[in-house]
C-alpha cells in the first residue's frame, strides 16, 4: 500500500479542530527552518530557540485566523519575523548594528569555517531589512511574492531590497575568490 504524505493543509484543518498531534507534526516539519531563520536574524542560539517556541505557540493560538492554509509558510515566517524584531528592539538601541566580525586579516587560503565567518560578517554589515531579504530568498528559498508577505512590504521594494543586499555582499566578499583566496 502506498501512503500519501499528509499535506500541511490537511494538518492545519485537523489542528484547527483541536488535533494536537496534527499540529505537532506541523511543528516538526517547520521547526528547523524557523529556527535557522530567526538564528540568522538574532545571532544567538538560545534566543533563536526561545523565538522558535514562541513562534509556534503564537501560530497555534492564532491558527483559526489563518485565512488561506496554502499560505501557511509566509504566515508562519511573518510571526517569526515579528517575534525576532520584538526581541531585537528590546536588546538594541535604535539604529545600532551588530558587532562586525568581517574577514579582515584572513590571509591565504580560507578554510570553510573562515569562509563561513566572512559571509556571516558580510551579512552583519547589511541593514536588518537587507539581511532578512537575503535570508528569506537565499537560505529559505522563498519566492518574491512570499518574501513580500513576510516582510510586509510590496513586491518591488522587497525585490529591490534583495538585489541591493546582494550587490553589497558581492562588493564586501569580492576579495575572496572561488578558491577561497584573497
Amino acid at each position: 500500500m502506498i501512503f500519501r504524505e499528509v499535506e500541511d493543509r490537511d494538518l492545519i484543518a485537523k489542528a484547527r479542530r483541536g488535533n494536537v498531534d496534527a499540529y505537532n507534526l506541523l511543528v516538526s516539519r517547520w521547526e528547523k527552518r524557523i529556527f535557522n531563520y530567526v538564528f540568522r536574524l538574532v545571532g544567538g542560539r538560545e534566543d533563536a530557540q526561545d523565538l522558535t517556541q514562541e513562534t509556534f505557540l503564537k501560530a497555534y493560538q492564532n491558527l483559526k485566523k489563518l485565512e488561506d492554509a496554502g499560505r501557511f509558510a509566509p504566515w508562519l515566517f511573518r510571526i517569526a519575523h515579528n517575534e525576532a524584531y520584538s526581541l531585537l528592539r528590546k536588546h538594541r538601541p535604535e539604529g545600532e548594528m551588530p558587532a562586525d566580525i568581517g574577514h579582515q586579516g584572513l590571509q591565504g587560503r580560507l578554510y570553510p569555517v573562515e569562509l563561513k565567518l566572512a559571509v556571516r560578517g558580510a551579512l552583519e554589515r547589511l541593514s536588518a531589512d537587507q539581511r532578512e531579504a537575503v535570508v528569506l530568498k537565499i537560505y529559505q528559498g522563498f519566492k518574491f511574492e512570499e518574501m513580500a508577505e513576510v516582510l510586509d512590504c510590496p513586491y518591488r521594494p522587497s525585490k529591490s531590497r534583495l538585489y541591493t543586499a546582494l550587490d553589497l555582499l558581492k562588493t564586501t566578499l569580492a576579495p575572496i575568490d572561488a578558491r577561497g583566496v584573497q
